[in-house]
């Protein structure tokens, strides 16, 4: 029997980014089944769970973590801008864009939008809060441009909250954050522990 991923995640995050595709291609390997839940971290998860907005935290945690990311982005091989032109950068529209497309046209097409949205920020200089630069990420991934219309439907917006509050219900502190069974899984750099939980069954 095939586990069940809930992976949890802001558009705009870095460390969703780094993990994106190794994590895609894990579950893939191990044939999960995945459930695509982009959540609203900043908004809603944070001050449920003691998380502090990045330019609210101390100096050294915030040099840190341009130290880390730029180590993280050698050793993966991906390409960075530890601080990208649109950073901090809401990413509301992104999240339930990505929705919209996983309930029209599945898991596939959400996870390839999705890793499209976050190379926008961490690679290419692009705004994902401009509605413009989404449309153009739809036209780039092949998807139809209608769905930018899906993504500011109530069942679009409905689903982000429902998968915010169940984000919130599950321990969700931060993202990435990848729940199999009921067992969390924080951080791209956990993704060694996903391997080993998905290859159990």
């Amino acid at each position: 029997m095939s586990l069940a991923v809930d992976y949890y995640f802001a558009p705009q995050s870095p460390y969703a980014y780094l993990g994106h595709e190794r994590f895609w291609n894990l579950v893939r390997k191990y044939g999960a089944t995945l459930r695509v839940r982009p959540v609203d971290l900043g908004g809603k998860v944070f001050p449920v769970s003691g998380g502090v907005p990045l330019n609210k935290r101390a100096p050294q945690r915030q040099a840190y973590r341009l130290l880390e990311l730029r180590r993280f982005g050698e050793y993966l091989g991906l390409p960075i801008n530890v601080e990208p032109r649109f950073f901090p950068v809401n990413g509301d529209d992104a999240a339930k864009l990505i929705i919209a497309v996983d309930m029209k046209d599945g898991t596939e097409a959400a996870m390839k939008i999705a890793g499209a949205v976050m190379r926008a920020v961490w690679v290419e200089e692009r705004n994902i809060a401009d509605e413009a630069v989404l449309v153009a990420l739809l036209a780039e991934t092949g998807l139809p441009a209608s769905r930018i219309e899906d993504a500011h439907s109530q069942a679009a917006h409905e689903r982000y909250e429902l998968d915010t509050e169940l984000a919130i219900e599950a321990g969700v502190f931060g993202a990435p954050t990848y729940v199999i069974e009921g067992e969390l899984f924080w951080g791209q750099d956990r993704l060694d522990f996903v391997e080993r939980r998905l290859a159990k069954g």
